[in-house]
């Protein structure tokens, strides 16, 4: 077998971002990062950040490039589909969450495979860009969680702002001009201690969430010097809360 199937991704193709992908990006906004240090040299490693817009890859990216590391992405698996853009993101070695998998594990086989090989992975807990109506981080999914416990590997939480301002969520047209700053900063591998060697159920799944998410926003806290809000935006809650207000309005009489 040879060392490009062994491997799962094409080393030339790589190396080619390595080479091309960060002077185009600097090239594309201004950079105040910070943090570096907390990451770990080798090793399997995540990197847990907040989503903001479609332009955050690509930020992210030089980041992780900075701190001399390669980003694997955990992207959702219908991209893979698409031509030229899933052939490349195979060709680049990123990951494929299979979201329709019946068992929750499975649907992270190809990140857990990838951390035992000392990858280097970037995930966006919230799993889309956040719906908080002011940007903070949104309530996550378990999947990061999941991953660093299974796998006992670092989880490096990255708080991100200004990349909302070069592509808006929902967005197609990039303001480039002139160049919007983006400012990152990571933090020291979140505390994970108290959930080594439990079962991974729903609930020590949800309060290890909960832990990465509290080191995410209060980096991001840092970054905007404001305070987050109490509890995080809840999409669900919300959506049945305009439901249950709809049903109040029509049942009230006119």
């Amino acid at each position: 077998m040879s060392r490009q199937r062994d491997l799962g991704y094409s080393p030339a193709w790589r190396s080619f971002t390595k080479v091309v992908l960060p002077p185009l990006i600097k090239s594309l906004m201004r950079r105040d990062w910070q943090g570096h240090r907390h990451f770990p040299r080798q090793g399997g490693m995540l990197v847990a950040a907040n989503h903001l817009s479609y332009a955050d890859w690509p930020a992210m990216s030089l980041f992780v490039h900075e701190a001399r590391r390669y980003p694997v992405f955990l992207i959702k698996a219908p991209a893979f589909d698409v031509k030229v853009i899933g052939p490349f993101l195979r060709l680049l070695g990123q990951l494929p969450v299979r979201r329709g998998e019946a068992d929750a594990a499975l649907v992270l086989k190809e990140g857990e495979r990838a951390l035992a090989a000392g990858e280097c992975v970037v995930i966006y807990p919230e799993g889309t860009a956040t719906r908080d109506p002011a940007g903070w981080p949104m309530a996550a999914r378990t999947g990061v969680a999941r991953l660093a416990l299974a796998t006992g590997v670092p989880v490096i939480p990255v708080a991100q702002w200004g990349a909302q301002e070069i592509l808006p969520y929902g967005g197609t047209r990039p303001q480039l001009v002139p160049r919007k700053t983006v400012r990152m900063l990571a933090g020291a591998p979140v505390d994970l201690t108290a959930f080594e060697a439990k079962p991974l159920t729903r609930e020590v799944l949800r309060a290890a969430t909960t832990a990465i998410m509290a080191d995410i926003t209060a980096l991001l806290s840092e970054l905007r010097g404001e305070q987050p809000p109490a509890v995080p935006y809840d999409p669900a809650a919300a959506r049945r809360a305009t439901r249950a207000q709809a049903a109040e309005d029509e049942a009230t009489p006119t």
